[in-house]
């Protein structure tokens, strides 16, 4: 008999192994698993209380009130126009990704190199080919449009479709994309008629609450990947949209509906209750935002200077809450340890001083690069957020757990 090869997500397997050594009572440094420390705003908790009567089935897109709510929300949020009619509500992004991967026939897949571990996967599940955009520290990993431009015309067959996965700020590198950069991003995107999914689920999370979306550049072929996961702290909830643009074939969205009736059904109807409370853009939501964006950025950047000084390559974040660490400043020390790959590196760490990264190979990136995912989520987000307005002067406090396991790691390489 044969079936379908497919390994479990590396980050919900280095999740359960980081969980499994914590409760055998290890010291673990949890920087490998990147979930929102921040609980959702109260009066949305409360709003999924008061909801936990409503059990019927959902039109499969979303209840149209919601949808309306998350055209509106993100119009003002984002600054382009967005009618109910682009938006389908999902049990999470994951389904509607993987179902607009499923949605197109005769595709190539383009995909940074590093980009999330989920995309090439789903990629693959749908039948595509997975072509690889490389990108480098010196990039500061985004994809250029020379590099773009390079990766169709030396991969890309001819009377193919063609679609573009960018996520920012990004999942594993916490770095964004400048307007100038999306501009001219857009150039060969439209002359090379490129579909893109613009994965914005960290676009709230901006620090400097400044997230362009490509969907004001290139609205005609963007579709925006979003949801409650990141910005509201509700990653268990499983509530993600996709807005599609509003020029979309019609055949698109009926294939979109058509693969979430076959699937996932609609996603639960408590939570999508819940989620009309969540996307109401008042000044208390907004507080909430700048809160997080605050205290995200000065552990972020604790983090980063702390893994400098210790003489790894990595670049200040931007948005969200990870740090792609380049090891290769080290890379003769650890060879000489019998250590010539980031899984090897990865493993050894984890092993010898609890310190839980997820290799750069599962973002695309090759083995031999000796890169790493650091999420730096491992504080209590309740008690950071009622102290945010002080946090420039005590995050030092809130990050002492990770700034320790960095001082491990600094220990261990050196």
């Amino acid at each position: 008999m044969e079936f379908l090869r497919l390994a479990k997500s590396q980050t919900l397997s280095l999740n359960e192994r980081s969980q499994a050594l914590a409760a055998a009572g290890r010291a673990v440094y949890r920087f490998g698993f990147g979930e929102s420390p921040f609980p959702p705003p109260a009066r949305v908790q409360e709003a999924l209380r008061r909801a936990t009567n409503r059990t019927e089935y959902t039109a499969v897109a979303g209840l149209p009130e919601l949808r309306e709510k998350i055209a509106a929300f993100h119009e003002e949020a984002d600054g382009y126009a967005v009618s109910a009619d682009q938006v389908l509500v999902a049990p999470g992004t994951k389904p509607l990704l993987h179902n607009v991967m499923r949605a197109f026939r005769n595709l190539e897949v383009y995909l940074p190199g590093p980009s999330w571990v989920s995309y090439g996967p789903q990629a693959g599940i749908a039948g595509h080919d997975v072509i690889r955009i490389p990108t480098s520290f010196d990039l500061r990993w985004r994809v250029t449009p020379e590099n773009l431009d390079g990766a169709i015309t030396s991969q890309g067959q001819d009377g193919r479709q063609k679609l573009l996965v960018l996520n920012y700020p990004g999942n594993p590198d916490g770095l964004t994309y400048s307007r100038e950069e999306l501009e001219a991003l857009a150039e060969v995107l439209r002359k090379r008629a490129v579909w893109v999914i613009s994965d914005e689920i960290y676009g709230l999370l901006d620090h400097r609450g400044a997230q362009v979306s490509l969907a004001r550049i290139y609205p005609e072929r963007t579709l925006v990947s979003t949801g409650l996961s990141k910005w509201c702290g509700a990653g268990g909830w499983r509530l993600g949209a996709l807005i599609l643009p509003a020029a979309a074939p019609g055949a698109l969205r009926d294939a979109l509906v058509g693969l979430g009736s076959e699937t996932y059904s609609c996603a639960p109807a408590p939570i999508q209750v819940a989620a009309l409370t969540a996307y109401e853009l008042d000044a208390e939501l907004q507080d909430y935002l700048v809160a997080q964006r605050r205290i995200l950025r000065a552990v972020g950047r604790l983090a980063q200077g702390a893994l400098a000084a210790a003489g790894l390559r990595v670049h200040p974040p931007e948005g969200g809450f990870y740090l792609l660490v380049d090891f290769s400043p080290f890379a003769q020390k650890l060879s000489a340890r019998g250590i010539c790959n980031d899984k090897q590196l990865c493993e050894r760490m984890l092993d010898e001083i609890g310190v839980a990264l997820l290799p750069g190979s599962a973002f695309g990136m090759p083995e031999a690069a000796c890169a790493a995912r650091l999420a730096y989520v491992d504080f209590d987000g309740a008690a950071a957020l009622q102290g945010a307005r002080e946090i420039d002067s005590s995050a030092d406090d809130l990050a002492g757990k990770m700034l320790e396991g960095i001082g491990a790691m600094r220990a261990w390489l050196r």
